[in-house]
């Protein structure tokens, strides 16, 4: 089946539009350290692998930085909404402690590879503010949170002197913080791990791990890797040891590119509300001495919005309402999982016998997150974990977010029976789907999955390949996205990311 052309409005980041491809290389037979995923975590544990004179591979099933890395808003920062004060809720103020210990390692160690080259990083201050009486709850909570783990802010009330067009009722602020150009931070990554000898593999998507007794046989499309160790930074594990889809929720957000009428400047902060509906603010620098806005915001849950056109569309309006003539450049989505524990994972998986590491659960904070699960794999791997990386881990035996788990995965279970109850009342329609439209419908007893883009009409089966949900058609991104577990697919049913590592397959 012909992969289907480009839509006329293709989500890509300013990052991925704004930077020069990284190479790939031959595929080894062997390594010490295969490591999956060639995103911030997967380079930044390679390199620091590599620093410690062992061999490694990174193996990525697209391009570096195709998926999350890719598609962040860029903030290296320990100020993250009401991140905080929600771990210190799940897991107690000893777990927050030893989090903002992990994330300031990690932000540190970001910092030092860049160093001031204002073309990658640039420092800002973060506030996190409110504009509704929930938001102000939120604010005061991450406050008391922040300031008893160790990292006091700055709080102010509705009169607030922000760089901003609307008005605030309260405001933390933490200054000394960065903003950052991802993918020219995974370019100075890759570029200083293959001095070190190691090795970027493109086009190599993982379908399987095999553990012996001496290492690991790491299976891609690509071709086998033997290795002594594999670790997975795949955003969400893709193998099922340690059932972590059923840990993790997953949600997608939007970002765009706006660049403001009259030469106007951005706000000069980095901004996140923790109103109901967040919106996050920064500024990035286009090279020419002018600055484009970034706003984000309009989270849900992967394959669970009606239409997330509608959710570019708010995210556009809101923008026009404080921003009047702005014009946007270029749109992105990026896709990130939560733990129920609200803590991130980094360690060895269950049943891997020692050799399977994986990363996980950054719940939309993945540049100070992914940094600080290299170390913590590294340190493990080496023998040098840092207290706060085994603080975190001993975190997640216990069982008091076990009521969450059991919600989340109560509405997985619903999604699950609803899909296929919907598509066994929806016969298809003698025309194809319009273009830019994607519908399940059923062909005998099969759910299959139509769509038509760039005047290509592709008939699959709406079965997701992870464990068996009905897709749901994406109406801005022009994919398939899994309610489930969020994995996603093109419209001719290739795998983007999530869990599945097997395509969708050709409707009977």
């Amino acid at each position: 089946m012909p992969s289907p052309p480009l839509p006329a409005d293709p989500p890509r980041s300013l990052w991925q539009r704004t930077s020069v491809a990284i190479p790939s290389d031959p595929l080894p037979e062997r390594a010490d350290v295969v490591v999956v995923g060639g995103g911030l975590t997967g380079l930044a544990t390679a390199l620091m692998l590599a620093r410690r004179r062992r061999g490694v591979v990174v193996l990525e099933a697209r391009t570096v930085g195709a998926v999350t890395t890719g598609n962040t808003t860029g903030k290296l920062s320990l100020l993250q909404g009401s991140v905080v004060s929600g771990i210190r809720s799940h897991a107690g103020e000893e777990v927050a402690r030893a989090y903002l210990a992990g994330n300031r390692a990690g932000q540190e160690w970001v910092r030092d590879l860049i160093g001031d080259d204002a073309a990658v990083i640039q420092n800002r201050t973060a506030v996190t503010y409110a504009t509704t009486p929930e938001g102000d709850d939120a604010l005061q909570r991450e406050a008391e949170a922040m300031t008893a783990a160790g990292a006091p802010v700055e709080v102010e009330g509705s009169r607030a002197d922000l760089d901003l067009p609307f008005a605030v009722t309260s405001a933390i602020r933490l200054a000394d913080q960065s903003q950052l150009h991802a993918l020219r931070l995974l370019g100075r990554l890759a570029g200083e791990l293959r001095r070190l000898g190691g090795r970027i593999v493109e086009g190599a998507r993982v379908t399987g791990v095999d553990v012996a007794e001496n290492g690991v046989q790491v299976r891609s499309s690509a071709g086998d890797v033997t290795g002594r160790l594999v670790v997975l930074a795949t955003g969400t594990p893709i193998l099922d040891r340690g059932l972590f889809f059923a840990k993790l929720v997953p949600s997608r957000s939007l970002a765009a590119a706006y660049r403001l009428p009259d030469g106007r400047r951005p706000p000069q902060g980095m901004y996140l509300s923790v109103d109901p509906e967040a919106r996050s603010l920064r500024s990035a620098p286009t090279g020419s001495g002018a600055e484009l806005l970034i706003a984000g915001g309009g989270g849900f849950v992967t394959g669970r919005s009606e239409s997330v056109r509608a959710v570019r569309a708010d995210l556009d309006a809101w923008v026009a309402s404080h921003f009047p003539g702005a014009v946007r450049e270029t749109w992105w989505a990026a896709q990130d999982y939560r733990m129920v524990t609200h803590v991130p994972f980094a360690g060895p998986l269950p049943r891997g016998g020692g050799r399977i590491y994986a990363a996980t659960g950054y719940n939309k904070w993945g540049m100070t997150n992914a940094a600080a699960a290299a170390i913590a794999i590294t340190g493990q791997i080496t023998g040098e974990e840092p207290d706060w990386s085994e603080r975190l881990r001993a975190s997640h035996v216990s069982l008091s977010s076990a009521g969450e788990a059991v919600g989340a995965n109560a509405e997985v279970a619903g999604h699950l029976v609803g899909g296929w109850a919907r598509a066994g009342f929806s016969g298809a329609p003698d025309a194809p789907p319009a273009e830019g439209e994607g519908r399940v419908v059923r062909s005998g007893v099969s759910p299959v999955a139509e769509s038509t883009v760039a005047g290509v009409t592709c008939r699959l089966s709406a079965v997701c390949t992870h464990l068996g949900g009905i897709v749901s058609w994406n109406d801005a991104e022009l994919t398939w996205d899994c309610p489930l577990h969020g994995s996603r697919f093109t419209a001719d049913g290739r795998v983007l990311e999530g869990p599945a590592v097997h395509d969708l397959g050709r409707a009977e």
